[in-house]
């Protein structure tokens, strides 16, 4: 999962970037004006929609993402103690088998 995480903490980055842009923007639309003023601040206004839809979706998907790696990681976890006593009862095994050989 820890993939996904960085991938997960370079989307969100990249949102912020997107969020710094769009104020940069406004802040540089201040100056203009006329006709121009209002063609900027409406293509700002689609912008801002765009990156709270795009902001939404991605959470959604995340917790999706998260919420299937909680559940594999339960129905794992028997699983897991299982094959670590297997292997523990093999080690014990191998020690066992390896003594008797020098024993002889």
């Amino acid at each position: 999962m820890a993939a996904k995480r960085n991938s997960f903490e370079e989307v969100e980055s990249l949102l912020q970037d997107i969020g710094t842009k769009i104020e940069q923007l406004i802040e540089k639309a201040a100056d203009v004006s006329g006709e121009a003023k209002e063609e900027i601040e409406k293509k700002i206004k689609e912008l801002k929609e765009k990156e709270t839809t795009i902001a939404a979706e991605f959470k959604k998907g995340k917790e999706k993402a998260e919420k299937m790696y909680r559940e594999k990681k339960t129905d794992m976890g028997p699983n897991l103690k299982k094959s670590k006593e297997h292997f523990v009862s093999a080690f014990q095994q191998l020690g066992e088998a390896i003594n008797l050989l020098f024993k002889k």
